[in-house]
């Protein structure tokens, strides 16, 4: 009989230890999502992605990417994302207004230029922003959900222009779409990135807008979402995208990093 009770004992320790193990194991694997500017997509897909879960094998990333106003929207109707990286700071702002984020874990990461282009095969008399009623049709993103749309409708306005120039608008949902008209020659001009620019072989830059035509700088902000599931691994995410080599590779892209 006590051989049979030590037996048991011993079998119930054994299932109770691999009990523990295994939730152990379940609860060091995450998959983190990542609500990410569409111009942010090449980046993180090409280069940090892939190397953060290679230094985390338990990490995995699942990247969302579209405009920065309809990843706002997706948030605010359920969207479980565990970090924001936004295009501009109206959109960050607005989720920490609404408690979505703590406004002590934004980080104003990166910068980005606002450019004038066209498609290499498409000729144009445009060579400027202020000449740029000369196009027939102007690619921009929608600036009620596309940053780089409001930013381009910031510049346009103090130039007196945008609302002149409004039936040659083609508003696209994200900065994607809008290269992609330029690109295929669909528009004759476009507004975008510069690094949305440098992303495609298919078009050249005409002309960087200056600063003096914004309001306001163009800012990328990051942040946790304030009630993510994975809380630890969203910050060692977050730290892995400052690190000196990750900003290297923003920087490769095209942004500046913001100082």
């Amino acid at each position: 009989m006590k051989k049979l009770l030590s037996l048991m004992c011993s079998l119930l320790m054994i299932v109770t230890l691999c009990g523990c193990s295994s939730t152990q194991d379940q609860q060091e694997e995450a998959t983190l999502t990542l609500a990410a500017a569409a111009s942010l997509e090449n980046t993180f897909e090409d280069k940090l992605i892939p190397e953060f879960e290679k230094e985390n094998p338990n990490i995995k990333v699942q990247g969302v990417y579209d405009s920065s106003g309809k990843l706002q929207i997706q948030i605010e109707q359920g969207l479980k994302a565990d970090v924001f990286f936004s295009a501009a700071t109206k959109q960050m702002d607005a989720l920490v207004d609404e408690k979505y984020i703590n406004k002590k874990d934004v980080v104003d990461l990166l910068e980005n230029k606002l450019v004038l282009i066209t498609g290499k095969q498409t000729t144009t008399e445009v060579k400027d922003f202020v000449n740029i009623a000369k196009a027939e049709t102007i690619a921009i993103g929608n600036p009620e959900v596309v940053p780089a749309g409001q930013y381009a409708k910031m510049a346009l306005t103090h130039l007196g222009l945008y609302d002149a120039l409004s039936s040659k608008y083609s508003l696209g949902g994200n900065v994607t779409e809008v290269l992609n008209w330029v690109a295929s020659s669909s528009s004759e001009v476009g507004i975008a990135y510069s690094t949305d620019a440098k992303s495609s072989k298919d078009v050249k830059v005409l002309a960087t807008c200056e600063n003096s035509l914004l309001d306001e700088p163009i800012i990328y902000p990051v942040a946790k979402l304030a009630k993510t599931k994975h809380s630890d691994e969203t910050e060692k995410f977050i730290k892995f995208i400052q690190k000196k080599s990750s900003l290297k590779q923003f920087e490769n892209y095209g942004f500046t990093v913001n100082k």
